[in-house]
């Protein structure tokens, strides 16, 4: 994988990769391995990324499927890459198709990457802040089940996030998230309110079952080797693949 703190994993078949920021093309503030296609960098510079990313994994920039992301908690199953048309809105893909790619795009949110290979089904959620509210990591998790998966035998695998101890917010903000999810309840390193989404998100996998959870241990605004929007707004994305042999 490109990228000195990227991080793959593979669980029976079943691949989970999270980029880091370096090893692409892109120009500053993008630098270097850029990934969003939406964030004002150049498209070429995007499109190379990619490919780059994709080579480095052992696949082809297309057969990867990716998301317009809106933070919400649509899920859309798939079985083939969207071809030339419009990128769908979504914040979750499942699919049941071995050697399809399925990416997430993040730069503070948490990835959120999901297995069960003897079904044969994967996918890909976007969680932040109102995603995880919201519920689309349940969401992904029954279209899983909906294709067969059983939530005992889905692995799990959380990518680089903004952590509970950096993510500040107004007390009514974390009153409102922890009235929904009380595992997201948090409080910052300098004894401010806070959310942390990854907790948030263990905690649903938990209740639904899934026990074969990991946790990435990066924060994305402490790491200068990761891309952050609340730490530099603007600037790059990172990604999530998950898929089958």
């Amino acid at each position: 994988m490109i990228g000195q703190r990227s991080a793959t994993s593979t669980v029976s078949g079943a691949h989970f990769a999270f980029t880091d920021r370096w090893g692409g093309v892109s120009a500053v503030p993008y630098e270097e391995l850029n990934l969003g296609g939406a964030v004002g960098d150049d498209p070429d510079a995007v499109r190379t990324n990619r490919e780059l990313a994709a080579k480095s994994l052992g696949l082809t920039a297309d057969r990867v499927v990716w998301m317009n992301q809106v933070h919400g908690a649509g899920v859309q199953v798939v079985d083939a890459p969207w071809g030339d048309g419009p990128v769908p809105e979504t914040d979750a893909l499942v699919t049941a198709a071995r050697g399809l790619a399925l990416a997430v795009l993040t730069a503070d949110c948490v990835p959120v990457l999901l297995a069960d290979p003897v079904a044969g089904v994967v996918a890909a959620a976007h969680a932040g802040r109102p995603g995880m509210t919201a519920g689309v990591v349940p969401a992904a998790v029954r279209a899983m089940t909906g294709l067969g998966a059983d939530p005992a035998r889905i692995t799990a695998r959380t990518g680089p996030a903004v952590c509970g101890r950096c993510y500040e917010v107004p007390e009514a903000m974390r009153a409102e998230v922890a009235a929904v999810e009380p595992a997201a309840h948090a409080v910052t390193s300098w004894g401010t309110p806070a959310v942390d989404v990854a907790a948030g998100v263990h905690a649903q996998l938990e209740r639904l079952g899934v026990r074969d959870r990991a946790h990435s241990p990066v924060c994305t605004l402490e790491s200068k080797d990761h891309f952050s929007y609340r730490r530099d707004r603007t600037t790059g994305r990172l990604a999530g693949y998950v898929w089958l042999d």
